[in-house]
């Protein structure tokens, strides 16, 4: 029965890794969308959260099931426990990437970017993209040296999401009320994108050292 244990085990962490790769490729597309205007992919990322949110309700049913069937102890309780809540985080960043396209969408045919943010938007863009690669690579590897740069790449989202605030309460914005209102919502949205993937970046060290400070701090 372990190897069957052991196997089931072995299926919530590629399942995981696959709804990253789904998430890492919602945010590369809700990204792109949002800098050119692309309404066809800013829909299709729309349409593709459904798939995640299957995806987490898949792995939840499991993880219920293994803690009521299998009863697991130690290193086996904190996969189970930690797969469950990786998986919530990954939604969460699903329905983020999400919400960037649907302003992409609601701004189309017009760009939702200003253009003089277009350039602190593109480096969000390529740190969302680079955090969603590297939670992936994370799930698969277990690599802490991936973790420590996942909590760079938060930092500086968290960097470019103040520069946002800065540029549209400095008296040079000139911005529509709805420009302002949809540069404060994607700057938050990338904001947050980074702090769940930091979440799974420090339950990830906590599985592999089984230190539970790691998984709060």
């Amino acid at each position: 029965m372990r190897h069957i244990f052991d196997a089931e085990l072995a299926q919530l962490g590629q399942d995981l890794a696959a709804m990253s790769r789904r998430v890492e490729h919602a945010v590369t597309s809700a990204g792109t969308a949002l800098l050119t205007a692309d309404l066809q992919l800013a829909e299709s990322v729309i349409a593709d959260d459904l798939a995640i949110d299957a995806i987490e309700r898949d792995l939840d049913e499991r993880c219920v099931l293994l803690l009521a069937q299998q009863a697991p102890v130690a290193t086996d309780l904190r996969v189970v426990v930690s797969s469950l809540r990786m998986s919530a985080t990954l939604e969460r960043m699903g329905d983020l990437a999400r919400h960037v396209a649907e302003v992409a969408r609601g701004r189309y045919p017009r760009v939702a970017i200003p253009q003089s943010l277009s350039g602190t938007f593109a480096e969000m863009h390529d740190a969302a993209a680079r955090v969603g690669r590297r939670t992936t690579t994370l799930l698969t590897t277990h690599d802490l040296a991936v973790a420590e740069k996942i909590e760079r790449d938060d930092d500086l989202l968290d960097a470019l999401h103040r520069d946002t605030f800065q540029a549209t309460l400095g008296p040079a914005w000139d911005g529509t009320a709805q420009e302002t209102v949809d540069v404060t919502l994607v700057g938050r949205y990338y904001e947050r994108f980074g702090d769940h993937a930091v979440s799974i970046a420090r339950r990830v060290t906590y599985l592999v050292t089984g230190d539970s400070e790691a998984a709060v701090r």
